[in-house]
């Protein structure tokens, strides 16, 4: 069954904010850390964002920080990267993941994945 959903990707222009969700099931979401990560056309797969189970504590790329936010919402069983000050160098398909280390950065340690959504800066 889907256990995550992204959504709130699109086409925006630099320096413009845009804020992806990622819906989880109760099960995933009181349970895991979570993390966002990206891929651009022609590179790997890149941490953004992770944030423990309980929402107190976060860490982020260098690339994002003081840029992106991350937070969760208990309420909505959802996750949030507000992306401010968006360059088009931040262009991918960002993924939200579960896993149970809080913080890493190795796409394999997440064992649940959604499908993505696509972020499109343009300059």
């Amino acid at each position: 069954q889907v256990q995550l959903v992204e959504s709130g990707g699109g086409l925006v222009q630099a320096g413009d904010s845009l804020r992806l969700s990622c819906a989880a099931s109760t099960r995933i979401f009181i349970n895991y850390a979570m993390g966002w990560f990206r891929q651009a056309p022609g590179k790997e797969r890149e941490f953004v964002a992770a944030i423990n189970w309980s929402g107190g504590l976060t860490n982020y790329a260098d690339s994002v920080k003081g840029r992106f936010t991350i937070s969760r919402d208990r309420a909505k069983n959802t996750v949030y990267l507000q992306m401010n000050s968006l360059k088009p160098g931040d262009t991918a398909v960002y993924s939200c993941a579960a896993g149970a280390t809080y913080g890493s950065r190795t796409p394999a340690e997440y064992p649940y994945w959604g499908q993505g959504t696509q972020v499109t800066v343009s300059s």
